[in-house]
């Protein structure tokens, strides 16, 4: 079956400033990787070269190609993307840095929207750095909303063993946030939410929380209103659309109680509020999923950390977690299309009843 067959997996490099490369090098050094899949790194041979000589890191071979077609099975692969003029400052945001991330993202969307690798890994990118005419996004899952969404919403889903929390707004300044929610689309991102959890997580009936807006959920219209009017007519709809969605819960003791383990799925209302607590709870296997478009995204759930960048000190789980939920995620998508692509024919026919044949007269 196409599912069993081996996963290009292209991955970006990010900043070349921040521990992008060193994330990289230490995960993708793991043997297992190239067992599950075809890694396919875009970025440059010279500046992995130079992140794992500056931390001692162990050697190990890049197979430099020209496009992922030319890809090794078994080999760490990796397509040069930025010139060997290209300037690195350990630890500094950087225009260069900054065009290095972008050309690494443009070849690689490029590649995935051709069919060229299957699924796409994000390292972490400067959102100040990047931003230019070519990029003019608060980040990552609104650029690939806009460049391969087909038309479809993004939704931002954070990830870790028996954890999942979505967002109904991503980037949005907090100060927006109330004016940004309606109804309308905190209903629509349950229901998206309930579509990847089936689709992309093979979870089927899942049971999705939903969060309060404000303190003690808005304490009966004391705080605010935003609860009743909003989200519990939105939670209301989803129901009526046989979509297991509660709530909605107080933040703070919903997660400060355990309850989120009751669920398959958190959905907040912005973005702190969904992913403080999950970053304290997941530690460091949290992955980035950009769920509601046609291709496949995740990256590790920390930024660049130019604090510790080049010492040697960053944890690689993250970038490992990615790689495989990346993989998980393709598959579990191949495995839905396959079991819902030629569903039985709906058939009518007599019930009947349960009376008996009234019984003939005797002559």
């Amino acid at each position: 079956m196409e599912q069993d067959k081996k996963i290009r997996v292209g991955i970006t490099h990010g900043d070349i400033n921040g521990v992008g490369y060193e994330v990289l090098l230490k995960a993708l050094s793991d043997e297992r990787i190239t067992e599950l899949c075809t890694p396919v790194i875009y970025g440059s041979a010279k500046i992995a070269n130079y992140h794992r000589k500056g931390m001692e890191l162990p050697e190990f071979k890049l197979f430099q190609i020209d496009s992922p077609d030319d890809a090794a099975p078994d080999q760490v692969n990796i397509v040069n993307v930025v010139g060997e003029d290209c300037k690195i400052d350990i630890g500094q945001p950087t225009e260069a840095a900054g065009k290095a991330a972008l050309a690494a993202l443009e070849r690689a969307v490029s590649d995935l929207r051709d069919g060229l690798i299957d699924v796409l890994v994000t390292a972490p990118i400067n959102k100040h750095t990047i931003h230019s005419e070519e990029f003019n996004f608060p980040g990552h899952t609104e650029y690939l909303q806009e460049r391969i969404g087909e038309g479809r919403q993004a939704m931002m889903i954070m990830c870790a063993e028996g954890l999942r929390v979505a967002l109904v707004t991503i980037h949005d300044p907090l100060s927006e946030v109330a004016k940004n929610l309606s109804s309308k689309s905190i209903t629509d991102k349950i229901m998206a939410f309930n579509r990847s959890l089936i689709e992309d997580f093979g979870i089927h009936g899942p049971r999705i929380a939903v969060l309060a807006l404000n303190p003690h959920a808005g304490d009966a219209g004391v705080i605010g209103t935003e609860e009743s009017e909003i989200i519990a007519p939105a939670i209301a709809e989803a129901n009526k659309r046989r979509v297991l969605a509660f709530g909605p819960y107080p933040a703070d003791g919903f997660f400060g109680s355990g309850a989120y383990r009751k669920f398959d799925g958190v959905l907040a209302m912005y973005h702190d509020q969904g992913l403080i607590p999950f970053k304290v709870l997941a530690g460091e296997t949290g992955v980035n999923f950009t769920a509601g478009l046609p291709y496949v995204r995740t990256s590790p759930d920390h930024g660049t950390a130019y604090d510790i960048a080049g010492q040697g000190k960053a944890d690689e789980q993250s970038m490992r977690e990615a790689i495989y939920t990346a993989i998980d995620i393709f598959r579990n998508r191949l495995r839905e299309a396959e079991a819902t692509a030629n569903p039985l024919r709906r058939q009518s026919y007599d019930k009947g009843n349960d009376r008996l044949p009234a019984e003939k007269p005797e002559r």
